[in-house]
């Protein structure tokens, strides 16, 4: 075992607004001796995702936030230091899917949040992208929600984040006509160029009105909406009759704590939903654990065969993430969120 000390990141207080790094600190525990029919995991990258923001409390959300002093919730990908259950061997690379191996060096399990990974099929980093649970909610939304037919357009918003991009991926794969929505022209650019979609709309250009609907020129069948109420308006007069949207996030909502400060979209919205037979549905993704080797098999194959393009926003040490994961929430980051630490 390479350290005797186990750092954790551990929430010290409850942000209002957007996180800042003086709501982690930093701490040292002993590292945790594993149990009969237990494994002792030492984290080799840690998962950086907003949902992270929800836990911290203050949020809007209807999810009960951590204690203040707990352990940060966090996927992560490690190796198996020792083990007592014979599923896991010393040596493997598992990934802590449910979240439970936390922000931290060190983390026992019972075996049942790990998957055991082959680190040498696809980079370790995928399975906390594509091939983890924000890949997994790209998926489900696709799949179980809006499960269109190829050939539709299908519009993602927020498109060059980590759910967008694989989201806006799968449906290029799936056959339909796919529309990423973006902020700034790099990220823009990367939805052309990089992720191969048919057409791109910076929402922050003063035209964005005028672009989008060159973008939809036949309108707009489906939706995998990730943003919340900053773009979902300009959307709603190119639906088209009897689309659907599955909304995976609501980003621009998140760190909001009192009532939305802005025009009031909901009557368009419901006179939408009326008259064009709109379907919405949010859903939430760990309800959908069980599909993950439906979701891996229909998957892996692509990234391994270079299909899908997954990139990482990559934090080098675990000390570096409380100053990192704020920027999460200034558009500064594109692609997937993660820390290195091992």
């Amino acid at each position: 075992m390479r350290s005797q000390v186990n750092r954790q990141i551990v929430l010290a207080a409850r942000p209002h607004g957007n996180p800042k790094e003086s709501d982690f600190e930093i701490v040292e525990r002993p590292v945790p001796v594993p149990g009969d029919g237990q494994v002792l995991v030492r984290n080799l990258l840690v998962s950086l995702d907003p949902f992270n923001r929800i836990l911290m409390g203050n949020a809007n959300s209807d999810q009960a936030p951590i204690e203040l002093g707990e352990t940060m919730f966090g996927f992560t990908v490690g190796v198996v230091e020792r083990s007592d259950d014979p599923a896991f061997a010393v040596g493997d690379h598992v990934v802590g899917f449910t979240g439970t191996t936390g922000w931290q060096d060190y983390a026992v399990s019972d075996g049942s949040d790990l998957r055991v990974v082959d680190p040498d099929a696809v980079p370790l980093s995928a399975h906390l992208g594509v091939l983890g649970v924000t890949g997994l909610t790209a998926w489900v939304g696709l799949t179980e929600v809006l499960d269109p037919e190829p050939g539709g357009t299908l519009v993602v918003t927020a498109a060059a984040g980590a759910v967008g991009s694989a989201a806006a991926q799968l449906g290029k794969l799936r056959g339909h006509r796919v529309v990423g929505i973006a902020g700034g022209p790099e990220k823009t650019r990367h939805l052309l160029d990089d992720l191969g979609l048919d057409a791109a709309a910076d929402h922050r250009a003063p035209d964005f009105a005028e672009r989008l609907a060159r973008a939809v020129p036949d309108g707009i069948d489906t939706v995998y909406e990730n943003v919340g109420a900053a773009l979902f308006p300009a959307l709603v007069p190119h639906l088209n009759r009897g689309a659907r949207i599955a909304v995976g996030g609501v980003m621009s909502q998140i760190t909001r704590t009192g009532a939305f400060e802005g025009p009031d979209h909901l009557p368009d919205l419901l006179r939408a939903a009326l008259y064009k037979t709109l379907t919405i549905r949010g859903f939430d993704v760990t309800e959908f654990y069980d599909r993950y080797p439906r979701f891996l098999a229909e998957l892996t194959p692509a990234v391994v065969e270079g299909k899908l393009h997954h990139s990482a926003h990559v934090v080098e040490g675990l000390e570096a993430i409380p100053a990192a994961f704020p920027r999460m929430f200034t558009g500064q980051v594109a692609g997937k969120m993660i820390a290195e630490i091992g």
